[in-house]
């Protein structure tokens, strides 16, 4: 018997389908599920008997702590899978240093991310900010002649990032008939849908040709920091950025100089290096940011998604394959 570390919610959602889809691989697990009590936590026995843990999306935020709290206490716990890809939280390399194998549902999430990437980019490329502005202000004021939007046909996407998220972009943007340039360290393989592929030592020569830069990328230290104010002035007059990656990848101050001088036409922000983002920010109040509170993500459908990852793995464990989506001491991740 193999206990299994659940919450409540999925437990009571999915718990049944678990069981069975384990029973069928011969696995006979055990359930330990989490108290629905956000300031109770299981007691010591029960930690101790935890082999496995799964953190379900529903333990954002208001359980992820308690959930935390019982793994650390695991001592047999030797396999974590996470509902997301982002794997830069400082609590995974905890348990990668206790010896625990980390997976996560990396891709889960990706069409609904890359899908609201390029709606933010095209509210911005359509001029919505405006006209959401004059909404408010029960102001009426079309836009013509030299204040018209440009096509988007022709412009440049330049694509940090070409993982799942990145490549679900970039095929609206190739729909949209813009020349998308893909940015990361892997070379360019026959199914990618960009037109051109580069590494990132490339970046500095490929700024100044992007009307558009979409950040897509792990958090790594490699890419914290990454767009810093020098990187921002090598983008062209009017250039927009989009950010759906993490906030620490952009030098926030050196954006917001940068938005409020001109010298960017716009931004459309899911992630800020503080979060949520604080009230006194001018992020909120500039005319050409779209914003969104780290949430270009959400989707019915991710949990079932990520679930089916999991399954998947568990199936991989007990036949002793590779597990999909294992990450490796020093690894960053995006959700």
């Amino acid at each position: 018997m193999t206990a299994i570390l659940l919450s409540h919610r999925f437990h009571q959602a999915s718990g049944v389908t678990l069981l069975a889809r384990a029973a069928e691989l011969g696995i006979k697990l055990e359930p330990i599920v989490l108290p629905a009590e956000q300031e109770a936590r299981l007691d010591a026995d029960a930690c101790k008997r935890i082999e496995i843990a799964y953190f379900s999306q529903d333990l954002v935020p208001d359980f992820a702590r308690q959930f935390f709290s019982a793994c650390y206490k695991a001592e047999q716990l030797c396999w974590l899978h996470v509902f997301n890809a982002g794997s830069d939280h400082p609590v995974f390399g905890q348990m990668l240093e206790r010896g625990v194998r980390v997976t996560t549902s990396s891709g889960a999430n990706a069409a609904p991310v890359g899908v609201t990437a390029a709606t933010g980019m095209l509210m911005l490329a359509r001029g919505f900010p405006g006209w959401m502005a004059a909404q408010r202000r029960h102001a009426w004021e079309p836009v013509r002649g030299d204040s018209a939007p440009g096509d988007l046909r022709g412009q440049t996407l330049l694509l940090v990032g070409v993982g799942e998220i990145g490549k679900t972009m970039a095929r609206i943007a190739q729909a949209l008939g813009m020349h998308v340039i893909g940015v990361r360290r892997s070379s360019r393989q026959p199914e990618d849908p960009v037109d051109e592929m580069h590494p990132p030592a490339a970046l500095d020569r490929l700024l100044p040709r992007a009307q558009w830069l979409a950040l897509t990328c792990p958090l790594t230290d490699e890419t914290r920091g990454m767009i810093d104010a020098g990187r921002l002035a090598r983008l062209p007059q009017g250039a927009r950025i989009v950010n759906v990656a993490r906030g620490e990848i952009i030098d926030e101050q050196a954006l917001i100089a940068a938005l409020a001088s001109g010298h960017l036409g716009g931004a459309y922000l899911d992630v800020f290096e503080q979060e949520p983002l604080p009230a006194e920010s001018p992020l909120w109040d500039l005319p050409n940011v779209v914003l969104s509170p780290h949430n270009a993500a959400a989707s019915s459908g991710n949990d079932e998604r990520a679930t089916a990852m999991f399954l998947r793995n568990l199936g991989s464990s007990a036949r002793g394959e590779p597990m999909k989506n294992e990450i490796t001491k020093g690894a960053g991740g995006k959700r």
